[in-house]
């Protein structure tokens, strides 16, 4: 078994007679006990023991850290089990091999969790905002979150990150004690991406730092990044499966051209799907290296110790090298301009976005055709908010949709016919 072994930086100096960094340094040697392995956790990396808490109060979890407890409750939830169904780019019932919310969520997690062990960040943490931070979209991909907001303009409007922190916060109802899933506050500040001055007003805690400018966590700002990397990537792996793009027109995308040339010149004989993959797993490869290299230069530049001066940072410390950045922005480009309007793709949101417009015009109109439940919340917020809450107890409804069962829900309220 392997153990880390953490030296002091007099130690690292007197044995290696190098010049001292005040950063950990870790060497692996042979350890022959039965103690399980510990990741070293840098003193600017999120501490389970300081966090700033939940919105209730809670006994302290056993064998677990708070973290630990929070990965956990999100694996469990009905919100989780249903990203299985939802979709990335094509619409669900397209086809089986197609990524969903799900297989995205835990590639992000799986990206972010590797760097956060090369960097000495918080797994746990990494792996809980990674698994929640798609918790709140629609069904359809972003083509249902685009209708739902629009069919919101006038009701506050719909906005994905913002759900997936009312998700959690409101809509999850395992507890007894409290409503949601009562997670930390480091957790939710990472769901909680992006966010309008005027949300931030009302959100509290998460939402002072886009009020105060601060950052959050490197583990948040860690996840955001992993997310890109496996969206881009795996986007190019479905859309060359359903014959959308081509490996002509990825010839004309740099990040890709290199790493494709690089595997033919190594396996001349390599072809279709497994050359494709290796192409990929090399592109991931290469960008999670400059995002460990380009952030822990930038850590060090900075000379943060601490959390607190993570936050305090003018701009965020994870981030590619400049190159890989500019190559990034041309991939996402590219797929936006090949692949996310493609007219197959578009006729696909159409029809999806078809069926959101249709579904909260139905429920505005008799909020009796929602299930029992949001008959509720639709009273409640309406009491509360007017004509604003009862639609947003609508959009609660319609966001928690597979799109499965919108299409089924739009089956047995319209006719489905000329939606096949």
């Amino acid at each position: 078994m392997l153990k880390i072994e953490q030296l002091s930086l007099s130690d690292f100096a007197s044995r290696s007679q190098a010049s001292a960094s005040r950063y950990t340094v870790m060497l692996l040697h042979t350890n022959h006990s039965s103690e399980p392995e510990m990741p070293t956790i840098a003193t600017y990396a999120a501490q389970p023991e300081y966090t700033q808490g939940r919105r209730y109060p809670e006994a302290p979890p056993q064998y677990r850290t708070e973290f630990q407890r929070d990965r956990d409750r999100i694996i469990h939830s009905k919100a989780f089990r249903r990203l299985e169904y939802k979709t990335q780019v094509f619409v669900n019932h397209e086809g089986d091999l197609y990524r969903t919310r799900l297989t995205h969520s835990l590639e992000v997690a799986q990206i972010a969790r590797s760097v956060a062990r090369s960097m000495g960040l918080n797994e746990d943490l990494t792996e809980a905002i990674a698994l929640s931070h798609d918790l709140g979209h629609t069904p359809f991909g972003h083509a249902g979150q685009d209708e739902l907001n629009a069919c919101m303009k006038d009701f506050d409007g719909f906005e994905h990150n913002l759900q997936s922190l009312r998700v959690v916060d409101v809509l999850e109802d395992s507890y007894a004690d409290f409503p949601g899933i009562n997670l930390t506050f480091e957790t939710r500040e990472g769901i909680l991406k992006h966010c309008a001055l005027k949300h931030a007003q009302t959100l509290g805690d998460v939402g002072q730092r886009f009020l105060n400018k601060t950052q959050p966590t490197l583990e948040a700002q860690l996840t955001n990044l992993a997310d890109e990397i496996a969206y881009n990537n795996h986007d190019i792996e479905d859309g060359l499966r359903s014959g959308l793009i081509s490996l002509e027109q990825l010839q004309q995308v740099p990040v890709f051209a290199q790493e494709y040339q690089a595997v033919l010149q190594q396996y001349p004989t390599l072809q279709g799907r497994r050359l494709i993959r290796e192409t990929l797993r090399r592109m991931i490869g290469r960008m999670v290296v400059d995002l460990i290299e380009s952030s822990q230069a930038a850590i060090q530049a900075s000379g943060v110790q601490t959390l607190a001066e993570v936050r305090a940072q003018p701009l965020a410390l994870m981030r590619y090298g400049e190159a890989m950045r500019q190559q990034k922005n041309g991939l996402k480009k590219f797929l936006r301009d090949n692949l996310y309007f493609h007219p197959t793709v578009y006729r696909m949101t159409w029809r999806a976005r078809k069926v959101v417009r249709a579904l909260f015009e139905a429920y505005l109109q008799d909020t009796r055709l929602l299930t029992p439940k949001y008959q509720a919340f639709a009273k409640r917020y309406e009491t509360d908010m007017g004509d604003a809450g009862r639609a947003r107890a609508i959009a609660d409804f319609i966001a928690g949709m597979t799109d499965r069962y919108a299409m089924r829900e739009y089956g047995q309220l319209f006719d489905l016919s000329g939606l096949r």
